[in-house]
């Protein structure tokens, strides 16, 4: 449905989720008083009395359980206190037998011996009423047993069908040392007359000198329980239940599923399995088979005229298979009639709340479905008008908004694609103007430059170093060179060629340009590191372009390293990209965060004397490459040249 309401145009939509605003409070309303004035009047009769019935049935049921839960707990500190006890007796045990051990150790007994005297001290210990120590090899073979002695019990079960004996031999075996382990079993014992199975409690310890597992074992029904204290607990518990009322004559009664009154305030201990209603119905039995619900049936007592509809509400108790019942005469809660007002109230009180509720859901989904794509569009024009063109408005629907999001994608788009002909149309005008300013200046300039230099050259070789004009014939000279190389790194950027491709090992090519590099005056105190990749394969390259580049960069580096530092070249293969990849990383200085998306642009420089062009030919020729470079740097810290050449050039 919501599915359904978004693809509406925006004016059904809004019908949709108003309309129902104003429908469904007026409909719940109706429908709901209505009721109410229809079934009150029953409701006062005979659900008041059901409500007490029930109540009184949970009472009776939670005080049982409240009862039988302090005494499992109370048997579980019996159990504790047992368990302690066997393992005090285990102790013990181990103790004579490893005693016994010492005597052989020592010479005073033989090996058979100390066994037999182990035995007999073992034999000794009562464990309980009916509970004994018993030794056993890890294969089994009882050592010591009141009843079984000499047995192989290796295959013995449980109640359950365990291999207990299994079970225990394998965990003494891991144990460590002067650790005592418990099992807990279901065992049924013949000789003792059980009928049934008991848990019994077994505490081990093993004795690997003589590969012995001393056990100490008793039922928990004959430590966990104090028959008495129960019993007058129980009987505490029952007195509770019978002065408990139910209305005017009703009473709380007890029974088992077999029909056997286990609380009752005149039958307490017989069987009314069969008792019949005055309509001849056996009513004990059906709430016996069905063990828990509702039953209606006409009793008469003796000394009523008539019989009285009797209403009973039965729960079933599992631990003690016990079935509460709670019975009351139905006249006896007629005065629950005068109950209606209040219940009317309480109604119209829980109506109003609901539709209040209702409302404000269906406003609130109204206001979601509403305003949610507005938002967000809003947010994505921000984001627009901020300049990032490649935001874009998310079409969630079908309707109006949908499609004036498609719209505004579509208008996002032409900007972009407009904004981005302008740029390469700019650069495509820039790179014509600097051509042929390039032509002209190199045309206009060279030729006094080259007088200039010459003539500066024969001065500097006429004048002796100590003359004081030296040294302005030698700032001629080096200023001379430097308008030239402006001018030779114009027409470079202006007029780079396209590059001639051949197979290139680029570790041997940056080797070279590494040693011709080590010996600039800018790298004299720069550490240069190689971490050339082995496998890395020959790369489609202009191999005096790609050394313009490297030159570039590495001497820019040794420039940002004046009192020294480390500069790293290393290479590798991208098998994601299928690229090769060139990183020169140094130590420098670095590049403030402002100047990092100007620096490969025409003529931007942070030296003194730079023409700003060696990185903007840099990225001119990797890009005719088809490759890309990136930069990473952090004030203080140096800076990451990373360049990206592919192994397969495309034409395009």
């Amino acid at each position: 449905m919501f599915h359904f309401i978004k693809n509406l145009k925006l004016r059904w939509k809004l019908l949709a989720v108003v309309l129902p605003l104003v429908v469904i409070p007026v409909i719940l309303v109706g429908s709901v008083v209505g009721y109410i004035g229809a079934s009150q009047a029953y409701l006062g009769i005979t659900q008041t009395s059901k409500d007490d019935l029930d109540h009184m049935a949970a009472f009776a049921t939670d005080l049982l359980n409240s009862h039988y839960r302090q005494f499992e707990v109370y048997k579980q500190d019996k159990r504790q206190s047992f368990a302690q006890d066997l393992s005090a007796l285990v102790d013990i045990s181990y103790k004579l037998v490893e005693t016994e051990h010492r005597q052989y150790k020592k010479g005073g007994l033989s090996l058979a011996e100390a066994e037999n005297e182990a035995k007999k001290a073992l034999r000794e210990i009562n464990v309980g009423e009916t509970g004994y120590i018993y030794a056993m090899t890890s294969a089994g073979q009882l050592e010591v047993h009141i009843a079984r002695e000499g047995e192989n019990i290796i295959d013995a079960r449980d109640g359950e069908g365990r291999f207990f004996i299994r079970e225990m031999i394998t965990k003494a075996r891991r144990t460590k040392s002067g650790e005592v382990l418990f099992i807990t079993y279901p065992w049924r014992n013949e000789i003792l007359g059980d009928q049934k199975n008991r848990l019994k409690i077994a505490a081990y310890r093993y004795f690997p000198e003589w590969d012995w597992i001393v056990a100490a074992s008793g039922y928990l029904d004959e430590t966990a329980s104090d028959a008495a204290f129960e019993r007058r607990s129980l009987d505490d518990l029952k007195q509770k239940l019978k002065n408990k009322k139910v209305g005017r004559t009703g009473y709380i009664y007890c029974m088992d599923s077999k029909g056997n009154f286990t609380l009752h305030p005149d039958f307490e201990g017989e069987n009314h399995l069969e008792a019949k209603d005055a309509e001849g119905n056996a009513f004990i039995r059906e709430m016996c088979e069905k063990r828990s619900g509702w039953i209606r049936y006409p009793w008469q007592n003796p000394g009523d005229k008539s019989p009285r509809m009797k209403i009973v509400r039965y729960v079933y108790f599992p631990p003690w298979d016990w079935i509460v019942a709670v019975g009351s005469y139905e006249d006896e809660f007629y005065q629950a009639a005068n109950a209606i007002r209040g219940r009317t109230f309480v109604s119209m009180l829980v109506l109003t709340l609901a539709t209040c509720l209702v409302s404000a859901i269906l406003v609130f989904f109204a206001a979601k479905i509403l305003t949610g794509p507005i938002q967000r569009m809003i947010e994505t024009i921000r984001q627009v008008k901020r300049g990032r063109l490649e935001e874009r408005m998310v079409v969630e629907s079908n309707d109006e908004l949908g499609e004036l999001a498609a719209t505004f994608n579509r208008m996002t788009d032409i900007i972009k694609h407009n904004r981005d002909m302008e740029a390469a149309l700019a650069q495509q005008g820039k790179m014509a103007s600097l051509g042929v300013l390039s032509s002209g200046v190199a045309h206009e300039i060279n030729n006094p430059l080259g007088v200039i230099l010459g003539y500066a050259s024969y001065l500097e070789g006429k004048i002796p170093a100590d003359d004081p004009n030296f040294k302005y014939i030698h700032e001629i000279k080096r200023e001379s060179k430097r308008c030239k190389k402006i001018v030779q790194d114009l027409l470079s950027y202006a007029r780079t060629p396209k590059p001639t491709l051949e197979p290139t090992d680029l570790n041997a090519l940056l080797g070279q340009i590494l040693d011709f590099a080590a010996n600039h005056t800018d790298l004299h105190q720069v550490e240069i590191r190689r971490q050339f990749a082995a496998n890395l394969p020959p790369v489609p390259a202009d191999g005096d372009q790609l050394r313009q580049v490297a030159i570039n960069l590495i001497l820019n580096a040794g420039a940002a390293m004046p009192d020294g530092g480390t500069l790293t070249v290393a290479t590798r293969f991208d098998q994601e990209s299928g690229m090769a990849v060139i990183r020169l990383c140094d130590t420098g200085s670095g590049i403030a965060e402002e100047a990092m998306d100007k620096v490969f642009e025409p003529f931007f420089t942070t030296k003194t004397r730079g023409t700003g062009l060696g990185l903007a030919i840099t990225r001119q020729i990797i890009e005719q490459h088809h490759g890309r470079i990136t930069l990473e740097s952090e004030v203080g810290k140096g800076t990451t040249f990373t360049i990206y050449l592919p192994l397969r050039r495309e034409e395009y």
